[in-house]
């Protein structure tokens, strides 16, 4: 087949897209397909038309590449693509929509509850900027349950980027600021402490099925950008050491199986298509989810590809199947 790969773009995880690009290239060339890599330029549109692509594999992350906005694009234009549609994109890019997603499929389904998340508070920038929001900081530690520390993060975005905690109102304003300067909102939230990981998820419906999850440890301070981009400031097992979750073999067994139960209800409830990563976090009772990444990274070092080869996949047989069903 020939398969576009859209990589790159204007957001600011660009080096990020890039890399995964790159690796979902090499690795689909190695399951013999033909490449096209393409970067989102204002020719995109002409040359997916003269290049007549069988399918398109997005690499973007961030804006655009995560929003709906690549999808509806190719809806338009009439191209297939591995992955969500631009309706599943948009709800999953917001991290503030958790509780309304969750809620409406547990209604629909009658499932007994699995997931959990952490309570928080949405402000958009111009309420903050322009409407006085900024002088109700104080606020903040009744309207959070457990007040301080609390979160604070772009409510659409992804890598860690403006990303804090906070552990007072001294520090509240700045970390808005900064989280503002990502997004045009912010979300402040619970912070959650616990084992860190990644759950990547393969299929759709309930043909959909966990990946074993990646355990995310970073040497000092937070998971954060930085740490990301700092070889050797993280380490990742994949799947989670059992030690991480219980000392009882058995009971962490049970509770990974929760953890990737609980990651399979809200990749489902969103309705996600073909693959995503969801990331949580286990407090030691809950999965606490905190999002939906339906372009999850690619690169040589990125959860998605560890948690395929702890499965015993490769990531050339993986994506040669998610491209290979568009035929």
């Amino acid at each position: 087949m020939k398969v576009a790969v859209l990589m790159g773009g204007s957001s600011f995880e660009r080096e990020f897209s890039l890399a995964s690009g790159k690796n979902v290239c090499a690795a689909l060339e190695e399951a013999g397909h033909k490449v096209v890599p393409l970067d989102t330029t204002s020719d995109l549109v002409p040359t997916l038309r003269s290049e007549r692509p069988d399918v398109c594999y997005s690499a973007l992350h961030g804006k655009h590449g995560e929003d709906g906005t690549i999808q509806s694009l190719l809806e338009f234009v009439g191209i297939p693509f591995v992955g969500s549609p631009s309706s599943v994109c948009q709800r999953a890019w917001n991290k503030d929509s958790m509780h309304s997603e969750m809620a409406a499929y547990r209604a629909i389904t009658g499932d007994d509850p699995i997931a959990s998340w952490p309570q928080g508070l949405y402000i958009a920038r111009d309420a903050f900027k322009d409407m006085g929001a900024a002088t109700a900081l104080d606020l903040v530690e009744e309207r959070v349950i457990g007040g301080y520390p609390v979160a604070v993060k772009p409510a659409h975005g992804g890598s860690a980027l403006g990303v804090h905690r906070v552990d007072s109102v001294d520090d509240l304003g700045e970390a808005i600021l900064d989280a503002l300067s990502f997004d045009e909102a912010v979300v402040i939230e619970q912070w959650v402490e616990g084992v860190e990981l990644a759950v990547s998820i393969l299929g759709t419906g309930w043909d959909a099925y966990a990946l074993p999850p990646v355990e995310i440890v970073a040497k000092q301070g937070l998971y954060d950008t930085a740490a990301r981009l700092t070889p050797g400031d993280v380490e990742y097992f994949a799947p989670v050491r059992p030690a991480s979750l219980s000392n009882d073999e058995g009971d962490a067994q049970a509770i990974r199986a929760e953890i990737e139960r609980a990651a399979l209800e809200v990749y489902r409830a969103y309705n996600v298509q073909d693959l995503a990563r969801i990331d949580l976090i286990w407090d030691g009772a809950q999965a606490r989810v905190f999002e939906v990444n339906v372009s999850p990274g690619m690169a040589e070092s990125s959860l998605f590809p560890a948690a395929a080869k702890a499965a015993g996949l490769s990531l050339p047989s993986v994506l040669n199947e998610l491209v290979s069903q568009y035929a």
